[in-house]
């Protein structure tokens, strides 16, 4: 068996003078949810439909369980595929839906039919086999799709954004659903999604992309807490950017300094900068709390909106020489903390997970 499930050796796709894929480098591990994570554009559906053979690669090569794919159509590369919009044939029932992918491979009625009854028993759908799309919610489609996707036993099933069409309760049922169902099968998944939350939650590991590139692959909480560059701190999760001054350098670390506090920061991404130059520190909401009366202080500002999140309280605070609000993320309803207007000095928690990089020109 191949090492990999799939393998991506510097794929690249053009679309007319735009690159939409510049060299990607990946692989995904047998039995593992990736996930495929970045903003609108960034190129993950493009990534997405060259694995499935729905667009041809302009260089490199793509392996699925080892057997070179770049060339090989669609049908032959045993991929199972959930599109956004679900694609159900509106004139087919359900079962006809599911079996679809089966009547096309030749797959016999006995064994179809048991085939399609299992995948519709996995995904919560038994006793529907005889309604129309038309007859169903978002949610029992979106199950649909998925059985159709799974009922060919596929090597690997890809997901271009499925849940972004249900509202947030069912989005989050169907994502503890999907998983349970991943492990239960051991199916090797990769899974688009802009949504980080849903990236976070979900995946084995996540693939952050940006224009055109992949900027860092691993798990959820390396790219939260050890991000690659500045683009995953920002786009993975809230941060604080806050104006800060490299002190030094020793080895795998520097000394950074930002208000009253020092911090010590990976040294990687400050290369080449000089001891006393100006930096960005980049600090999770949740890494922030209220200073006490009297103690250091990384920054002092106005509380200018106290938002009530249920398990937790989000304080919007802006301060003088820090470039747009700072948010603070506090652990329950927090009673008497940051009043809307008053004034609030705050504090790092106790060795945060810090990155700094040098300030954008």
């Amino acid at each position: 068996m191949a090492t990999e499930a799939v393998r991506l050796d510097g794929v690249t796709r053009r679309f007319g003078a735009m690159v939409a894929l510049h060299e990607a480098w990946l692989k995904v591990r047998h039995g593992e949810f990736l996930t495929l994570l970045g903003p609108s554009g960034c190129g993950k559906t493009t990534l997405l439909n060259l694995i499935a053979g729905f667009l041809a690669a302009d260089g490199g090569e793509i392996f699925i369980e080892g057997a070179l794919v770049t060339a090989t159509p669609v049908w032959q590369r045993d991929i199972g595929m959930v599109f956004q919009n679900y694609a159900l044939f509106p004139h087919m029932d359900v079962a006809r839906n599911v079996a679809y992918g089966l009547a096309t491979r030749g797959v016999n009625k006995a064994e179809a039919a048991q085939r399609v009854a299992e995948a519709l028993a996995l995904v919560k759908l038994t006793g529907m086999a005889g309604r129309r799309p038309r007859e169903l919610s978002g949610g029992q489609q979106q199950r649909v799709a998925l059985a159709r996707a799974l009922v060919i036993r596929p090597k690997v099933l890809l997901l271009d954004e499925p849940f972004s069409a249900l509202d947030r309760n069912l989005r989050g049922a169907m994502q503890v659903e999907l998983k349970e169902i991943q492990q239960r099968l051991g199916i090797t998944t990769i899974f688009v999604t802009h949504d980080q939350g849903e990236a976070l939650s979900m995946s084995d590991r996540v693939a952050v992309m940006s224009a055109g590139r992949i900027h860092q692959v691993g798990t959820p909480e390396e790219v939260y807490r050890r991000p690659a560059d500045r683009f995953v701190a920002g786009f993975v999760g809230d941060v604080n950017r806050l104006p800060a001054r490299l002190l030094g350098r020793e080895g795998d670390t520097a000394q950074v300094a930002a208000g009253a506090c020092h911090f010590t920061v990976p040294a990687a991404p400050l290369a080449g900068l000089a001891p006393g130059a100006a930096v960005e520190l980049f600090l999770r909401p949740e890494q922030l709390a209220p200073a006490p009366a009297g103690g250091p202080a990384l920054l002092e500002g106005v509380v200018v909106a106290r938002v009530y999140q249920g398990d937790r309280m989000e304080l919007h605070l802006e301060a003088a020489g820090v470039p747009g609000r700072v948010l603070l993320r506090l652990p329950g309803h927090a009673p008497g903390v940051g009043e809307h207007g008053s004034h609030l000095a705050v504090q790092a928690q106790p060795q945060p997970d810090a990155m700094a990089f040098p300030p954008t020109t």
